[in-house]
């Protein structure tokens, strides 16, 4: 089997490789007495949720973009049987369970599966019933936690330049997602022999998430201290990459409310082309940036904060005058309904040509008077779990710009 990397250096440059996982049975284990436990405010219909995510594959595909399913590269993973072993303890020691007889049935009927089934399984979560445990005197219906929010695969790892940021997710719920990206760059043989450098390590107590790691150009990052990271885990992998070599001269740090209708940094600003931006308008009066670099002679990590406009800090970092394009085009009602549909978390696939959900449609009839082309999606159900197409996908490879 052929051998690859990865390679990010853009947000905009053409998408070659993406990764996506389409909604599965772990959407169907959603009820609403767990859907805060499970980070969801309500419950996608999976069929018309699937059928969705067919049409937005389709985008990618008709672009000549390839595409990649997280649940095959993992089964392709796990296939040797000392692997696939460590890869289920490693998930159960990520459940948190607490119980060694349940510990230890749960080990059994997922090592009796064959490896693709076995992952499908861990995806959409175990029932009691399911493998008959009357030990288990807890009124909770699952042995094994579902993980309904695995659609949205920008989060547990990200593919910076030609590197990956193992994440420390912040919500129990999500934690072991990161699982699935350590084995694939660890064991599948697209990469176990290309040593992709690995920045930031999932076991590290400081949260950090993709949403919050955009790779603005090869020299420059941003990253948000939000909700789900920290200003820590900002550092350490700031450090991590500056040692390593690799292009990055600045790293912008975008210190966000820290609520749930801002997220990540992606919810509520994305480029969309060489110097244009969406952003919500409500983070622009809190909004503080501060600049990291590297000061290669000592081996520091410099932090200074920047007084100036979120355009001029943009402009001097990008060295072109950058526009910001504000969601729902600056009418607070709009910019507040088409936020909490992610109308600011676009994804571009080529520089002036993104994805949106169809139902934001005021932000995208303005994109497209800024020159931007935009495939609008079907999102009744998708938008459901709160994230757009930029959380939904995780680029591997783009062209250099």
């Amino acid at each position: 089997m052929e051998q690859r990397g990865v390679k990010v250096y853009s947000e905009i440059g053409k998408l070659k490789t993406v990764l996506l996982h389409k909604p599965g049975r772990e959407i169907e284990n959603l009820t609403p007495s767990y859907l805060e436990n499970l980070l969801f405010d309500d419950i996608p219909y999976l069929k018309i949720a699937r059928e969705e995510h067919d049409k937005f594959a389709e985008v990618f595909k008709m672009n000549g973009i390839e595409v990649l399913y997280l649940e095959n590269l993992v089964t392709d993973s796990i296939k040797d049987l000392n692997i696939k072993e460590q890869f289920v303890e490693d998930i159960l020691l990520k459940s948190n369970l607490v119980d060694n007889k349940i510990k230890e049935e749960l080990k059994k009927y997922l090592l009796n599966m064959l490896p693709k089934e076995m992952i499908d399984v861990i995806m959409a979560g175990v029932r009691k019933e399911d493998i008959l445990l009357k030990e288990s005197k807890s009124e909770y219906p699952f042995l094994l936690e579902p993980m309904p929010n695995l659609y949205f695969t920008r989060d547990p790892f990200a593919c910076i330049g030609s590197g990956v940021s193992l994440n420390s997710m912040r919500k129990v719920a999500r934690r072991r997602e990161t699982l699935f990206g350590k084995y694939i760059f660890k064991y599948h043989p697209w990469f176990k022999d290309t040593n992709v450098s690995i920045y930031y390590d999932m076991d590290n107590p400081s949260c950090i998430e993709g949403g919050d790691q955009l790779v603005l150009s090869k020299e420059v990052l941003a990253i948000g201290c939000s909700e789900r990271t920290d200003k820590e885990a900002v550092l350490k992998l700031a450090s991590n990459i500056f040692k390593s070599g690799e292009t990055f001269e600045k790293i912008l740090l975008f210190n966000i409310p820290k609520i749930r209708a801002f997220m990540h940094l992606d919810t509520v600003f994305t480029m969309v082309d060489y110097d244009k931006f969406t952003i919500h308008p409500e983070i622009e009066d809190t909004l503080k940036v501060i600049e990291i670099s590297y000061d290669k002679a000592n081996k520091n990590v410099i932090t200074k904060e920047c007084e100036e406009s979120l355009e001029s800090v943009l402009s001097r970092a990008l060295k072109t005058e950058v526009t910001l394009i504000r969601c729902g085009g600056g009418d607070k009602i709009a910019a507040g309904r088409e936020q909490w549909n992610d109308g600011s978390n676009t994804l571009a696939i080529s520089p002036g040509k993104v994805i949106t959900y169809d139902r934001n449609y005021v932000t995208n009839e303005l994109l497209d008077k800024h020159n931007i082309e935009v495939y609008a999606i079907k999102s009744s159900e998708l938008s459901r779990g709160r994230g757009g197409p930029r959380c939904m996908s995780m680029p591997f490879v783009r062209e250099d710009i």
